[in-house]
């Protein structure tokens, strides 16, 4: 059976490098990253002349949900091709809206494909240092509102998402630590490898 797996989180929990890390180590893989659209949306700021700024409500309003409509367009279109699509992106607002995940599992049963969604759990403070060191322009606004950012962020695991009787619906990455890291992957390869 085909399947998409969505790697989620905050920001800086370290989905990048897990989704990479997943993606090499399973067969058959197909990687997206949301951050590949980025330089679309930077151009949609320009050519309107607003600064650019992933918090703001131009964005909210004008960029966000389009993001995540292309990459997962982009997903269902490259399941008619390969067995597993994973996408690296947070989607913290569409793991948490129960009709938008039905719709989305019904619109891959139309392709013979499941969902599973990769929950990135890591500590706020490590988030923050994470944050820090990676020195990104699309942190600065984060980092210098620290403690408005931080409590618009639900770092809590999505647990709505699972069913006890699927092995694979939620699995929970956890990612404070390498130890974490390494544990977690050995434990998610195995379980998406079962199916």
């Amino acid at each position: 059976m085909k399947r998409l797996i969505l790697v989620t989180s905050p920001p800086a929990c370290g989905k990048t490098y897990i989704s990479k890390q997943l993606a090499k180590a399973l067969k058959h893989v197909v990687y997206l990253d949301k951050d590949t659209l980025i330089c679309l949306s930077h151009q949609i700021f320009k050519v309107v002349g607003e600064l650019v700024n992933r918090s703001s409500q131009f964005f909210e309003e004008n960029i966000r949900d389009y993001e995540y409509e292309a990459v997962v367009a982009l997903a269902m279109e490259a399941l008619d091709y390969e067995d597993i699509v994973l996408i690296n992106a947070p989607f913290t607002r569409e793991i948490r809206d129960k009709q938008y995940i039905e719709q989305l599992k019904s619109k891959l049963k139309e392709k013979d494909a499941k969902l599973t969604i990769v929950w990135v759990e890591t500590s706020v403070e490590v988030c923050k240092q994470r944050m820090v060191e990676r020195n990104s322009e699309r942190d600065t606004w984060k980092l210098a509102h620290w403690d408005e950012y931080i409590a618009g962020c639900n770092f809590e695991v999505p647990e709505a998402l699972d069913n006890p009787e699927i092995a694979d619906d939620l699995l929970i990455f956890k990612n404070s630590s390498e130890e974490e890291f390494q544990q977690s992957l050995l434990k998610i390869v195995k379980i998406l490898e079962a199916e």
